[in-house]
């Protein structure tokens, strides 16, 4: 393989040590240097000149990324930019990063990135429950790992909080926002099922105490003339069916969740809840 190849096999970024052990030359090393086909970032991590830059901070910082910072780079669901750079290193902390130093499964096999159940457990321990849930809701709908193996990684007090936002995944969610909404609409007291199939309409995203449907949409609703059409007829069937309907967008649930409950309350007639 070329040193090119080796780069992008690893996220575009390495040590040199890495790649010495690889076999490969200092002579070639600084051929490709001065080719400008890999870039020394700094002593001793050289990377292709495309390479993520949080590769290049986690691989420089003698680190690797978890948390938000590595949860784009396993697919998972997301609801917001990761905020600052979230790596970990055992040893001692990374300069400018928020370090996770706990691991205690194996690294991923070739990119910079923790374990995806340390990811996971890092996420729970560390962002509020609408950024972590939607993200181990979507690992563990995928099958890449179970609550229970998580669970056993968050013993003691400190990790009351985060053992409480892995309760909340039920795995009805199918897409982060969903997630959201349905953490929303259950931290208001109210009574809420997902993904309920209702005669002559089909499946829901959330039935309300029994009455009130709610759905979320998303960026593709209403991509064309027949979508909307379609969409008009369920949403009529809703109604002849004895419910009522509320709709709303992500920039609702995210953005203006106190505005999303007034009109849920409001809708119930404002009823004790159960």
């Amino acid at each position: 393989m070329t040193i090119e190849q080796i780069l992008a096999v690893s996220g575009g970024v390495a040590s040199t040590g890495a790649l010495l052990d690889r076999g490969v030359g200092e002579r070639a090393i600084e051929r490709s240097i001065g080719d400008g086909r890999i870039l020394r970032v700094r002593r001793g991590v050289l990377a292709l000149p495309d390479a993520p830059p949080e590769f290049i901070r986690a691989v420089g910082a003698g680190a690797r990324l978890t948390c938000v910072s590595a949860a784009v780079h396993y697919g998972l669901w997301r609801v917001r930019p990761a905020i600052g750079v979230h790596v970990s290193r055992p040893t001692r902390s990374a300069d400018g990063c928020i370090n996770h130093r706990v691991v205690t499964v194996p690294p991923h096999s070739r990119l910079p990135l923790v374990g995806l159940a340390d990811v996971l457990v890092h996420v729970l321990q560390c962002r509020p429950a609408d950024e972590s849930v939607p993200m181990v809701e979507c690992a563990l709908r995928r099958g890449d790992t179970v609550a229970a193996f998580l669970e056993s990684r968050l013993t003691g007090r400190r990790n009351g909080r985060a053992r409480a936002a892995l309760a909340s995944v039920d795995l009805t969610g199918e897409s982060a926002i969903e997630v959201v909404a349905r953490l929303l609409l259950r931290g208001a007291g109210l009574e809420v099922r997902s993904q309920v199939r209702i005669a002559g309409v089909g499946r829901v995203d959330f039935l309300v105490e029994e009455c009130l449907v709610v759905e979320i949409d998303g960026a593709a609703f209403h991509s064309d003339r027949q979508a909307l059409r379609r969409d008009r007829k369920r949403n009529n069937m809703t109604v002849i069916g004895g419910y009522i309907v509320l709709r709303f967008c992500y920039e609702d649930v995210m953005f203006q969740p106190d505005d999303v409950l007034a009109m849920v309350f409001t809708a119930l007639g404002r009823r004790p809840v159960r």
